[in-house]
């Protein structure tokens, strides 16, 4: 990825912190933003200690002003932004058990805010910076497209996150595309599930390696991922 700029959102930990350090360690210049300074502050010097070169930016994808500074830090310092991963996300309760029908108006809306409008402002936000052969990436996961109980807002808003991807695809010349790591071991999983950096290598694939035309508009499943790399 030598040359290549990449924005990272939700950066602080979990996906995002693995997909970060693999993008530095494959020589992608990485902006990595999150809420919280001092998390993605430490992300960051970590992936600089071990040689990479990126930047911390407190960002909170709910606040378009926010994304747009991002944004525009991202392309000053590394020039057009290659590749987006648009990864910030939140789950309010427990994985597998908060039922849609008892969450209260207050978690919903801020889930809907974060993981659904969040995409949505980070790819609108992007788009003036992004090269001409850019790609955006969205991660998620089989829960967006099979019911399952007690998932709640989050399985909700990562199928409007999906159905955001399908139309950016539709209406866009660059590529934007669902990356589904299968159950990752992150806050929003409970911790259980594959290690992060097993799954960062999917993400470079998708960035890097994949058909453009793979990419646009498809879920790229880990099974998708195997067949192409073994």
């Amino acid at each position: 990825m030598d040359g290549t700029s990449a924005v990272v959102t939700g950066a602080s930990r979990g996906i995002g912190a693995s997909v970060a350090a693999r993008f530095a360690a494959d020589g992608a210049d990485v902006t990595c933003c999150a809420r919280t300074r001092d998390a993605v502050e430490s992300v960051v010097e970590g992936i600089v200690d071990d040689g990479g070169e990126a930047r911390a930016v407190r960002a909170d994808v709910r606040d378009e002003f926010d994304v747009e500074r991002l944004m525009e830090t991202a392309a000053r310092e590394a020039g057009d932004i290659d590749v987006v991963v648009a990864n910030a996300a939140v789950n309010h309760g427990e994985a597998g058990s908060s039922p849609l029908h008892e969450e209260s108006y207050t978690r919903f809306d801020d889930t809907m805010r974060t993981n659904l409008r969040g995409v949505f402002t980070t790819v609108r936000e992007a788009l003036p910076h992004l090269a001409a052969d850019g790609r955006i990436l969205v991660p998620s996961g089989a829960v967006a497209r099979e019911s399952t109980a007690g998932m709640g807002a989050y399985a909700v808003s990562k199928a409007g996150a999906e159905a955001l991807v399908r139309g950016f695809a539709a209406d866009l010349d660059q590529a934007v595309g669902i990356v589904d790591p299968g159950y990752v071991a992150t806050d929003l999983s409970g911790g259980k599930g594959r290690d992060p950096d097993d799954v960062a290598p999917m993400f470079v694939w998708a960035a890097r390696d994949a058909d453009a035309g793979t990419v646009d508009g498809e879920v790229l499943d880990l099974r998708t991922w195997k067949s192409a790399t073994r």
